[in-house]
């Protein structure tokens, strides 16, 4: 059988974002493929029986011809429609060797065949259907409504698709968010399990981002929206996850390459089968038997089936645990990864900076200094000016209103805080000159803040250092981890290629185990890094979030985002994206990729061995038509849902330890 899991664009096909379709487990006589089995089985058992009692052959002969008919026109009439194309589809050969069997009386036989094979097709197109519903589970759907808000305060329920940027909806508590936007109006805690991963929901007020599919928790939200519907993050989930199910990894498309000469050489041995012993003197009947036979037992359909049902498994088991590998072709590739480059910023890093350190003069107490600075840098939208601002907040403090706020790129901020005029900014800048002993003590204390690889920010009043902030962006909490896993996956530790400070960089690959550090690098120097491994044949893994990772991204063999902060570029970029930020997901879909690969060798072996077995049984001995059947559909049955043993979560914890 060939015409369900090696083409499952149709069937793997997701919902759109809008529809707020229930997930359903898809029922087997829900499909077409069950119910004409059901059918040709049912006429078969009505006519077996009247024909061992030895009724006339008027009373089971239509039956059986019925059982033909609806078991048969579907392959038979796909089969026709490949021949028109010069293409030889083993399913007509099927129907060929059925009707065959019937032209010479051996009707019960050819009825058998189809059946058979009519239902092993429907037990492919429920595999298929499985995984479909698998894939259709990776995330839950954004409503089909939202509550959108005039100009004039009217309310009024729209189909979401009909949303329009700009347009402000109105989420009330335990409704889901119908569009990716921004709160304009009130406070909530947002569950965003679905596209982040977060097993907490996250506190949401003015100014934040929420996204469509998320569930609203107990207060009420105004969210103007930012994105069309079809370009919301759940939306492009969906079109990678489809974009996935249409392409073929390089074994299927060999496979395939290989099916049609395959094909043509079995019909010619067939041929031989059936005429050789009769220019020996052998009877028609028993030549023609033999030959339709081996024509079964030699067709490839297990062959065919054995590379598809384990990758699309494993892309599907991938999506529900946050990774989106985009195409078969990707899945297959992330098993051959022998060597992996890590970004810092974003990637080992959360990619926020946070206040580490607060270093006060004498005078000025710790929350006096750190006061200061976040009251002068609230008004920034600079990420170092936002972690003061934060810091202050975590600590409780309360921050005066900053006047004559100005902003100096590559100096710092100033304003006016009671009074006082308050600087932040780079201690190079805002010390230079000075010779005072406050000015010394406060670049000593930024020196050695940037010795441990953290950023100094510098804080003066009136012009008199009071003390210097610590900034550092945090390690994720599975990093080391990662590392320690990706350097027993593939023989060697990762390599750090970043374009933060060397010192920063050595820091931090310190702490999760890497020795190999490239640091201050512009992005073509990430690319000649890739570039320089690849020549010396290493199939190199990037696994970074931003712009300047994306031509680098694009080098490698394997190219990998992290979702939830990464660019655009990067995600479009990159061959596979970590949707909820999980690092040690990076590890867990190579390993998920080499067990797929296991599973297509075990199926191709599976395959030869029935074939080669049934074939030499055929030709040496005395082989059943039946039982050829039997042990050819058998077979194609056992090699698609040994595919499909990658759909089960103990595949994913497997690949994850």
């Amino acid at each position: 059988m060939t015409s369900t899991l090696t083409q499952p664009s149709a069937d793997l096909a997701v919902p759109p974002s809008g529809g707020g379709a229930p997930r359903r487990r898809t029922r087997v006589l829900a499909l077409p493929e069950a119910r004409w089995a059901l059918a040709a089985t049912v006429l078969f058992l009505l006519a077996l029986p009247l024909q061992l009692t030895g009724a006339p052959a008027w009373a089971w002969g239509p039956l059986y011809a019925l059982s033909y008919a609806t078991g048969g026109w579907e392959p038979g009439w796909e089969g026709l429609k490949a021949l028109r194309e010069k293409t030889l589809d083993v399913d007509l050969l099927m129907v060929v060797a059925a009707l065959g069997a019937a032209a010479i009386g051996q009707v019960m036989d050819g009825a058998l065949l189809i059946v058979i094979f009519a239902t092993s097709g429907a037990l492919e197109a429920l595999a298929t259907a499985r995984t479909a519903d698998s894939v259709r589970g990776l995330l839950d759907l954004a409503p089909a409504t939202a509550t959108r808000v005039g100009t004039d305060g009217s309310e009024e329920t729209v189909a979401v698709e009909h949303l329009s940027v700009g347009d402000t909806i109105l989420v009330r508590p335990g409704e889901r968010i119908g569009a990716d936007g921004r709160v304009l109006d009130g406070a909530s805690d947002v569950d965003q399990a679905t596209i982040t991963g977060e097993p907490l929901p996250v506190a949401k007020e003015k100014g934040d981002e929420v996204f469509a599919g998320t569930l609203n928790g107990t207060g009420a939200l105004r969210v103007r929206v930012e994105r069309d519907t079809s370009d919301t993050v759940i939306a492009r989930i969906v079109r990678m996850v489809e974009e996935a199910s249409e392409t073929k990894a390089p074994t299927q498309l060999f496979i395939e390459k290989v099916e049609q000469r395959y094909s043509l050489g079995m019909v010619a041995a067939t041929l031989a089968v059936f005429l050789v012993p009769l220019a020996f003197g052998a009877a028609l009947t028993g030549s023609l038997l033999r030959a339709m036979t081996f024509m079964i037992v030699a067709s490839p359909c297990a062959v065919v089936l054995a590379t598809m049902p384990p990758l699309l498994s494993a892309i599907a088991n991938a999506g529900r645990h946050g990774v989106l590998v985009k195409s078969a072709v990707v899945m297959e590739r992330l098993g051959q990864v022998d060597a992996v480059a890590l970004d810092k910023t974003g990637t080992l890093t959360e990619g926020t900076p946070r206040v580490t350190d607060v270093r006060a003069l004498a005078g000025t107490g710790p929350d006096e200094l750190l006061v200061l600075a976040a009251a002068a840098e609230r008004p920034s939208e600079h990420p170092l000016g936002r972690a003061v601002v934060a810091a202050a907040h975590e600590r409780g403090l309360a921050l005066p209103v900053a006047e004559h706020f100005d902003s100096t790129p590559g100096v710092g901020v100033t304003a006016t805080v009671d009074g006082r005029v308050v600087a932040v900014g780079v201690p190079a800048r805002l010390l230079l000159g000075a010779t005072d002993a406050d000015s010394a003590r406060a670049a000593v204390l930024a020196a050695g803040l940037e010795d441990g690889g953290r950023t100094a920010v510098l804080v003066s009043v009136d012009g008199a250092p009071v003390g210097v902030l610590g900034i550092a962006d945090r390690l994720r909490p599975d990093a080391a981890a990662t590392v320690a896993l990706l350097t027993s996956l593939t023989g060697a530790a990762p390599s750090l290629l970043t374009g933060d400070n060397p010192r920063a960089a050595a820091r931090l690959a310190a702490e999760v185990g890497i020795e190999d550090v490239r640091a201050g690098l512009l992005p073509q120097h990430k690319v000649g890094a890739v570039r320089e491994w690849e020549d010396a044949g290493r199939k190199v893994m990037v696994v970074g979030d931003g712009v300047n990772d994306a031509p680098a991204l694009a080098a490698a063999h394997t190219g990998v985002a992290m979702g939830r902060a990464g660019s655009d570029l990067a995600l479009e970029t990159a061959d596979a994206v970590i949707v909820r930020d999980e690092l040690a997901s990076v590890p867990a879909v190579i390993a998920l990729s080499r067990l797929a690969r296991k599973l297509v060798v075990q199926n191709l072996v599976v395959a030869g061995v029935f074939i080669a077995g049934l074939v030499i049984w055929d030709l040496v001995g005395t082989l059943p038509l039946p039982l050829g059947v039997a042990g050819h559909e058998g077979s194609t049955v056992i090699v698609g849902l040994n595919g499909l043993r990658l759909l089960r979560e103990a595949a994913w914890q497997r690949a994850a330890r």
